[in-house]
């Protein structure tokens, strides 16, 4: 049943073609092979699917920890009611869900992780596009709607090594984290083999530049990187929507005339509004473009090219920090602002 789940186009004269090897581990492969290695290491671990075992990468960890998988069917609900149960236990649950089909357990979400402030970590695949199975499937809203719900914390790693890494910092915790991450590969970052984390609710400096501030959230931050280079700009790579890494951000403020969000998830009440929270919170006043998705539903097409089309590729990102503030290139005596 699992093989008509979700076919692709075939020729009805051979059949279905098994799909090539992708180049590059992917997200998925990195939270399966993380979940049996943390496995191993902390016998409190359980995983838990809402029928999704193969799309979530979980088939190797149900067969070396079958005591420890819980596939609960297509009933996301339960699912994480059953996690918080779990976590009132003593165990640390890890639902890996993808980020279209947590929004149907949003109340249970509130009232029986967050309100219990339980140790729940979430893997949402499909963050962002997702491209073949179209709006239905895209995970474009989870920062919105996660990152108003108290004592949830989510991460937004940038490749495949953060996504290890970050995973492993949100099982740290004693309260609940997600982690999304897109589907498919990423840039390519070989993930470290052991169990490290990153520092729970920092970012990081990956350009030095000047005037412009890039704040990269994601997989974003490497065609951000790539446009920072024709702009000059500085790049932060901010890893977590919430919490948000405010001293670096003040700091960047501090330092440059305008600052640019840039994300794969809704322009509205995205990560760019926590940034804008924050400074009007910090007394702070800069011009802010935010670059992400729009409100509006994206239909099927190849990822790649609709985030083009969301000029959220390199290209993209570029031209839409020179439309709005005239930036030139770096030898521009001052950075003009577009009335």
């Amino acid at each position: 049943p699992v093989a008509y789940h979700g076919p692709g186009k075939f020729d009805p004269a051979v059949g279905l073609v098994k799909p090539a090897t992708p180049p590059k581990q992917t997200f998925t492969q990195v939270f399966g092979q993380w979940l049996c290695d943390m496995a191993g290491h902390d016998q409190r671990l359980v995983g838990i699917t809402p029928a999704m075992r193969e799309g979530s990468g979980m088939v190797e960890f149900h067969k070396r920890f079958p005591d420890r998988y819980y596939d609960v069917g297509i009933a996301e609900q339960h699912a994480v009611t059953f996690a918080a149960g779990l976590a009132c236990e003593g165990l640390k649950p890890v639902v890996a869900i993808y980020s279209t089909f947590l929004q149907r357990a949003y109340d249970q979400l509130i009232h029986d992780v967050a309100i219990q402030n339980l140790p729940v970590v979430f893997a949402l695949d499909r963050a962002g596009l997702v491209g073949a199975d179209g709006a239905t499937h895209a995970g474009n809203y989870d920062i919105a709607y996660l990152r108003c719900i108290p004592n949830v914390s989510l991460a937004c790693p940038a490749d495949e090594r953060e996504c290890r890494q970050l995973l492993s910092t949100a099982f740290g915790q004693d309260h609940p984290v997600a982690v999304r991450y897109p589907r498919g590969a990423g840039v390519g970052a070989q993930p470290l083999g052991d169990l490290s984390e990153l520092p729970f609710g920092k970012g990081e400096l990956r350009r030095e530049g000047q005037r412009i501030a890039i704040l990269a959230f994601g997989t974003l931050l490497y065609p951000a990187l790539e446009a920072a280079e024709r702009l000059d700009a500085t790049v932060a790579n901010m890893r977590w929507a919430k919490p948000l890494d405010t001293e670096l951000l003040l700091q960047i403020a501090a330092r440059h005339e305008v600052l640019v969000t840039v994300e794969e998830g809704a322009i509205m009440g995205g990560a760019g509004s926590a940034v804008l929270e924050a400074l009007a919170a910090a007394g702070v006043s800069r011009p802010v473009l935010q670059l992400g998705l729009p409100d509006q539903f994206i239909e099927h097409g190849d990822p790649a090219r609709l985030l083009a089309l969301q000029g959220l590729d390199a290209a993209g990102i570029e031209a839409s920090i020179r439309q709005r503030f005239d930036a030139e290139r770096p030898s521009a005596p001052a950075l003009k602002l577009v009335p």
